[in-house]
């Protein structure tokens, strides 16, 4: 069985990846979380907000205990969720998080990041072909709920432009979002300056603690992706009006990261990109000369993925803050069902045949990337889960790296076990998926985004069980 994805890829840095599938962070991951104390690390949610404890916002031995799961799966290689660079500005409130603020923390985050990385290489080493493991940072932006880091209730959200999230027309939508988010504030270019600078900063300690390399995120409705759309990004100065100007931002993230990382010999570093604000001619001639400008700036990988808190293309769902702000949001919800029940629906989302057919929500967008820059490395994430569609992507060059989220979690030795396993037909190399339908309440809501909640409550239990540290 000669199979393309199983075939390793050496990176523009240098890194060497064993094969094309990779590990990432599971779409529901990113709202659901149980908090965690040192005296009990077993009781972890989902992997990507599994920090010790509220405020602290560092990684503890159970997220070591999932990692060193992911590390023996025979992966090309894994993906963290969001660790966020600034403790401030969490997407939730147990998010791990890059500080420098607080005296007392500051020293354990470079400390807690090296056991991390030496209890995955330490299991990784172990096999055949150890897949490198790479950080994936970010900020939130506008998505931070209230109560989720270390700024005070009044402060407000970043965004490039103060535009509120758009979760709906309805009532009831609009109040939950106005409690939850707010309206952010439009960024001063010292702020810029200090958000790109705090990339740079928790780059540099995932190169010192050991990790192969960092993703940007910039994609999901975040900071960074907020820059890149007109959309959400009004602004008349450098970092607003033109495609290139909107993509500032990243470019000079990218470039700090590479300054910062320099002495990292094979450092990688990629960039997430949404696939769903692209979905016009306009945007994707806006697209390409975004990606032209960041792939200059140097980046070995470009992750395609979808959706946002706005546009949930992958069923994500939004973790509302605090208990009171849930418990508000929930006798809202049950005042609008009185009043209105029925009238309002959450659409379903469609996805085009051909792409469907290759089993990737944004397989098309990304073959219109390839076709722009053939030399630059193409990761797509989102509805592979066939043996064969993931030969053909990859066979037929439409990407050179496959993404696997939530089967990930029912199956983290996939790669070895079921896509490799040569003992198992075409048929049977199939990756399994739990879905849930949506509550009926929740499509009442006329909230976008909300309704994964019991989707999200299951695949956080699965991560409990890799989480339980033997």
């Amino acid at each position: 069985m000669d199979l393309t994805i199983s075939k390793p890829l050496t990176l523009n840095c240098g890194l060497v990846l064993p094969n094309r599938l990779v590990k990432v962070r599971p779409p529901h991951s990113r709202h659901s979380s149980t908090q965690i104390t040192d005296k009990d690390p077993t009781k972890a949610a989902m992997a990507e907000q599994m920090s010790s404890k509220c405020r602290n916002y560092l990684p503890n031995e159970a997220v070591d205990a999932v990692y060193q799961t992911w590390a023996r799966g025979g992966w090309g290689m894994v993906l963290t969720g969001n660790v966020q660079i600034d403790a401030d500005y969490l997407g939730h409130p147990f998010d791990i998080a890059a500080h420098d603020s607080d005296a007392a923390i500051a020293p354990k985050v470079l400390s807690t990041w090296k056991r991390w990385a030496q209890t995955y290489n330490t299991a990784a080493a172990a096999t055949s072909s150890p897949p490198p493991l790479i950080m994936q940072l970010n900020h939130p932006g506008r998505q931070s709920p209230v109560g989720a880091g270390a700024r005070s209730l009044c402060a407000q959200n970043l965004a490039p432009s103060a535009i509120p999230l758009d979760m709906g027309d309805g009532w009831l939508a609009k109040s939950v979002v106005s409690m939850v988010f707010g309206t952010p504030k439009a960024m001063g270019e010292d702020e810029i300056s200090a958000v790109v600078g705090r990339f740079a900063m928790a780059a540099r300690l995932a190169a010192e603690a050991g990790f192969a390399g960092v993703e940007v995120h910039a994609a999901h409705g975040y900071l960074l992706s907020t820059f890149l759309t007109a959309k959400s990004n009004e602004r008349t100065d450098g970092y607003g009006g033109s495609a290139r100007n909107r993509a500032r931002i990243v470019v000079e993230v990218v470039e700090a990261i590479r300054k910062a990382t320099e002495s990292k010999k094979g450092f990688c570093v990629g960039v997430k990109l949404n696939s769903a604000d692209h979905q016009t001619a306009e945007a994707l001639r806006d697209s390409i000369e975004q990606i032209e400008a960041i792939s200059e700036a140097g980046i070995d990988f470009l992750e395609i993925s979808g959706g946002s808190y706005e546009d949930p293309r992958v069923s994500a769902e939004i973790h509302v803050g605090p208990p009171i702000i849930t418990a508000i949001a929930l006798i809202l919800l049950l005042l609008q069902m009185m009043a209105d029940a029925g009238e309002s629906d959450t659409p379903d989302v469609k996805v085009s045949s051909r792409t469907a057919a290759r089993e990737a929500f944004f397989l098309d967008f990304a073959k219109s990337i390839r076709d722009q820059f053939p030399s630059l490395h193409l990761m797509v994430t989102g509805g592979f889960r066939t043996r064969a569609g993931m030969e053909a992507a990859v066979a037929d060059s439409a990407c050179d790296l496959v993404g696997v989220g939530r089967p990930a979690v029912l199956q983290p030795s996939a790669p070895r076990d079921i896509i490799f396993n040569r003992e198992l037909s075409d048929q049977d190399a199939r990756l399994s998926e739990h879905k849930i339908d949506v509550p009926r309440l929740a499509k009442l809501s006329g909230i976008r985004g909300v309704g994964s909640g019991a989707t999200s409550a299951w695949y956080s239990g699965q991560i409990q069980r890799l989480a339980k540290v033997k």
